[in-house]
């Protein structure tokens, strides 16, 4: 009887009354995973492995300086919309001046906030795993997938190797990551492009090989493409210096989001048993195998509960933001219009970098709840102008949740805000 084991060991048959073993499979593997093994890492995260790989990444893929030009051109950008956002919002700016980043700039910069935010899900998933059978046992599910027949020396060789799997998380997640964070580098525009906040000092940054990437094809100028999104930009370094509880409150549910984790076995077992043991000595097949289900998760009812506050905390960044920059713009920029859309699509198509931190952190934001946050933003400032508007800004409870996005005819004719006003933020 032929069969498959987990990494990618063979069991062919040899036609006798027990399947055969190929010790040759075994050297090759041990020599990879030792190789993998010296890496080090002693928490969740590999992280020094994350960031090796990130650079690695970002360099091969091209990452010129910012010359100075392109840096003058930023600058001005941002001091140009931070007069426009004066009156379309009731934050001021911070007395920062704006900065032009490299990919690699952008990742040494924000570094902190993903090692902050990623290591919480990795200590779950790491700490799930760890309830897994300990070395010198054989976990049910993975002796069940065997032939019957097979000999006790081969599972006795079998279970050492679930140890070593178990010690690799750490380095497998910092590769995962450092994948991630180079994708992220090759698209995002500014250090808020992702909503949630990665600095701590206010300051608005663009990177400029990206904002050129960004206006590609839309038949608009460059310097109106780099003035919007330094809009886009300022108006989040001034929601995120001027809540102070934001910060706090999305990595509160994050974590949240990390403690329902909870793996999947019969996914990870179906993904294990395709891994190619020459995979984990090849950096560019183990980057195809970051990209699978190993690290597979089963949505429990807690996660997905966390995920929905998440997802609605981060769609009212959002359409906080597309309602003040649409203020903001609205009579000055002719091609405001045009670029809102292009911002529109590109979140609703995503692409290779929303894709992949989606899976590592659960950030993915259905565009749905984007289009209904910004339009309670803007019927509320339509209401209650842009004071009472950003009057919500002021406790975590008075903001709307899921379900006054989808139907919030009753959120607005309430008025949960009185008493409030910006300043209390």
């Amino acid at each position: 009887m032929s069969g498959s084991l987990p990494f990618g060991f063979g069991l062919p048959d040899d036609g006798g009354e027990r399947p055969g073993f190929d010790m040759s499979q075994l050297g090759a593997m041990l020599q990879h995973l030792g190789r993998l093994l010296e890496s080090g890492g002693d928490g969740a995260v590999n992280w020094d492995l994350a960031r090796d790989t990130a650079r690695q990444a970002i360099v091969q893929a091209g990452d010129p300086s910012v010359n100075d030009a392109e840096r003058r051109e930023v600058i001005s950008a941002v001091e140009l919309a931070q007069v426009w956002l004066d009156p379309a919002c009731t934050f001021p700016a911070s007395s920062v001046s704006g900065a032009a980043w490299s990919r690699s700039e952008w990742l040494e910069a924000t570094y902190p906030a993903w090692q902050r935010m990623v290591t919480p899900i990795a200590e779950h998933v790491q700490s799930v795993m760890s309830a897994m059978p300990a070395q010198g046992e054989l976990p049910p599910e993975l002796a069940a997938m065997l032939p019957e027949g097979t000999p006790p020396e081969t599972l006795a060789m079998m279970a050492p190797l679930m140890g070593m799997a178990r010690q690799l998380g750490s380095a497998m997640f910092g590769m995962q990551m450092g994948q991630a964070l180079a994708a992220l580098a090759s698209e995002v525009v500014g250090v808020s492009d992702i909503g949630v906040p990665l600095t701590s000092d206010g300051r608005p940054a663009l990177l400029p090989r990206n904002v050129a990437a960004f206006g590609e094809g839309l038949d608009v100028p460059a310097g109106d493409v780099r003035l919007y999104l330094a809009l886009r930009e300022c108006a989040h370094q001034r929601l995120f210096a001027h809540v102070p509880w934001l910060a706090p409150r999305l990595d509160g549910a994050i974590d949240a989001y990390a403690r329902g984790i909870r793996m999947d076995p019969e996914r990870m077992n179906e993904a294990m048993q395709g891994i190619d043991p020459g995979a984990l000595g090849d950096p560019e097949r183990l980057r195809e195998l970051m990209g699978s289900d190993l690290f597979a998760l089963a949505e429990s009812e807690e996660q997905q509960a966390a995920l929905r506050r998440l997802e609605t905390l981060l769609a009212l960044i959002e359409g906080w933001v597309d309602d003040v920059v649409t203020q903001a713009c609205a009579a000055t920029l002719p091609s405001a219009e045009r670029l809102g859309e292009a911002m529109r699509r590109r979140r609703a198509a995503g692409g290779p970098a929303e894709r992949t931190f989606a899976s590592l952190v659960g950030l993915e934001m259905r565009p749905r709840a984007l289009r209904e946050a910004a339009a309670l933003w803007r019927q509320l400032r339509e209401q209650r102008g842009t004071e009472g508007r950003d009057a919500l800004w002021a406790h975590p409870d008075l903001l709307p949740d899921a379900d006054d996005l989808a139907d919030p005819s009753a959120f607005l004719a309430g008025e949960p805000w009185d008493g409030f006003t910006a300043d209390d933020a």
